[in-house]
């Protein structure tokens, strides 16, 4: 591929991102009428329309989505090359991320000001969900996970674990009653339960009874699929929570949950980060894995 064509690939995705061929032009630092020939050469060379074009405004044809997105890839690749091989150059670039909402919250956005202060020419991309997601369909570079792992194509590398605790609003416990056994919890109380998206399956309890770890299946007084609405939930009062001590733990201190059972201790969760196996590792992924690594400590326990 020529040197112009990469030079115009580049101009073509600013142009876009920045919405203008002006602004294109701006923090390009290249003249206007050289950023609107650079697009043009594209059109003629690709024999496509890539772009609308009005007084105000530009927006992508389907064809100009389509040649965006692999020029994101293009470049990427390129930048990620050039770093690879250079020992003077710090990271930069986009880093995609997708974090449980919980650890998020919880572990990882409180600390990540550290990680831009290091690494201040990366640009973190963070998606924050509690489904399952295709690492390569959503181009995402990593992702950490809770629990054991069934994604044998990837590298997985645990971090430590996290905590467990299960705890109740004030109000609910009021109206139910305390539960004191495994026995009491199920017959007489209902969960605020988790369930996969995909299968609808809910997700089950875990609690160590005489150094064995047991696992039950709660009745639900609701169902989620999302942490947000699972604390929403149980801080209403409407079940029992079931969930991460990270996560809960500032409730259970504020006195709006109250932790129930704590003789029944539930056993931590696997934290994992997983990413792509790639025989060279991008820099501003090994850098963030290696950071990962301080933020959780040798042996972390949340």
């Amino acid at each position: 591929m020529q040197l112009n064509m990469l030079e115009a690939m580049d101009i073509y995705v600013n142009v876009v991102e920045q919405g203008s061929f002006t602004r294109a032009a701006e923090a390009l630092e290249l003249h206007r009428p050289a950023v609107t020939r650079a697009v043009q050469n594209l059109e003629h060379d690709l024999g496509v329309k890539l772009l609308h074009r009005t007084t105000r405004q530009v927006s992508m044809t389907d064809e100009g989505e389509e040649f965006y997105q692999r020029c994101l890839s293009l470049l990427s690749e390129l930048d990620d090359v050039r770093r690879l091989f250079s020992s003077t150059q710090p990271p930069k670039g986009r880093l995609r991320l997708d974090v449980p909402i919980t650890l998020a919250r919880a572990v990882i956005i409180p600390a990540l000001g550290d990680f831009q202060n290091r690494y201040p020419d990366i640009e973190i991309i963070l998606g924050t969900s509690d489904r399952k997601i295709d690492l390569i369909a959503e181009r995402v570079d990593c992702v950490i996970r809770l629990g054991e792992l069934d994604d044998s194509s990837f590298v997985a590398r645990r971090l430590g674990t996290a905590g467990m605790v299960t705890c109740a609003a004030p109000s609910y416990l009021a109206k139910y009653g305390t539960p004191h056994t495994i026995d009491e919890l199920m017959k007489s109380h209902r969960a605020v339960n988790f369930f996969s998206n995909h299968s609808l399956q809910i997700m089950e309890w875990k609690f160590t009874v005489d150094g064995t770890v047991t696992s039950i299946k709660m009745p639900s007084s609701i169902l989620v699929d999302n942490s947000e609405a699972f604390l929403s939930c149980g801080l209403a009062g409407l079940g029992v929570l079931h969930g991460l001590r990270p996560s809960l733990a500032p409730f259970i201190a504020s006195g709006e949950l109250t932790e129930i059972l704590t003789d029944f201790p539930p056993p931590p969760k696997p934290v994992s980060l997983l990413y792509p196996d790639r025989r060279y590792l991008a820099p501003k992924v090994r850098v963030f894995i290696d950071w990962l690594y301080e933020v959780f400590g040798p042996d972390a326990q949340l």
